[in-house]
């Protein structure tokens, strides 16, 4: 059932969308392919990338255009970013999965924590 195409047609969706507002839906479909479909987390950080990145490029465009995003000011993060990304990569692959689960779940859900408790400061 829960491998079937429309239910996960249906979740990439969700999630899609949950990215495109900048809600992390990448995190979600972490926990979505090693929860729900059994996935080893290698490969679900694999597929993870795999969908984040269109994703991510078509936010981009998107946010350009609105004007909410200035290219030359986010390049040093861009760069900053590829690089962490690159050495958390090769960190990963000499990591046991095992070790990473429990940090990982750890981030998720101090994030959660954050997003449920955050209150915004008001403009004075």
């Amino acid at each position: 059932m829960l491998t079937s195409f429309p239910v996960c047609v249906i979740i990439g969706s969700a999630l899609g969308f949950l990215t495109g507002m900048g809600v992390g839906g990448g995190s979600l479909l972490i926990l979505w392919l090693t929860l729900a479909l059994g996935f080893d987390q290698t490969i679900a950080r694999g597929i993870n990338l795999l969908f984040f990145l269109p994703a991510s490029a078509i936010c981009c465009v998107f946010r350009i255009r609105q004007g909410r995003l200035n290219l030359k000011k986010c390049l040093p993060a861009i760069v900053c970013g590829c690089a962490a990304a690159l050495l958390g990569s090769l960190i990963a692959a000499w990591v046991d999965t095992e070790l990473l689960r429990k940090p990982f779940g750890i981030l998720l859900l101090a994030t959660g924590l954050r997003e449920l408790l955050y209150r915004p400061q008001r403009r004075r």
